[in-house]
């Protein structure tokens, strides 16, 4: 879909700062982070919301998801992580896409109040995706 920025991300067209790139998705890091290290993972298809999603790339697209977990909390050294999606509300690009936010105890993060930060250049998210894609490949 021309006008869709994460479809843009994984035609390779727009730049991201890509920590995984599959055949069954993309990870990237969000520009405007909860945490840094915040990955956003999207099917490479467009799919709007979770029910568009082809029952069988369900499996594989959340392997990935799951894999990010994994890799957040290992490569970061983080104690745990949120993993969230939206369904139409509240999903600020209408391309499926879930969030994988590394978790601190005492964070601050509450419920669903997501306060958002930025990283200080290219080099500290190129940093940040180096150490989570470190340990996606470990």
């Amino acid at each position: 879909m021309a006008e869709c920025v994460f479809c843009a991300i994984v035609a390779g067209t727009t730049p991201a700062t890509v920590v995984a790139d599959t055949p069954d998705g993309v990870a990237f890091l969000d520009t405007r982070p909860v945490f840094k290290g915040h990955v956003l993972v999207v099917p490479r298809p467009h799919v709007p919301v979770l029910t568009d999603l082809d029952p069988a790339a369900v499996g594989p697209f959340f392997q990935l998801v799951r894999r990010l977990a994994a890799a957040v909390e290992g490569g970061l050294g983080a104690g745990g992580t949120f993993v969230a999606m939206n369904n139409r509300v509240s999903q600020s690009v209408p391309h499926l896409h879930v969030h994988v936010v590394p978790r601190t105890k005492g964070d601050g993060l509450r419920g669903f109040f997501w306060p958002r930060t930025r990283y200080s250049s290219a080099e500290e998210a190129s940093g940040y995706a180096g150490r989570i894609g470190r340990a996606l490949a470990g």
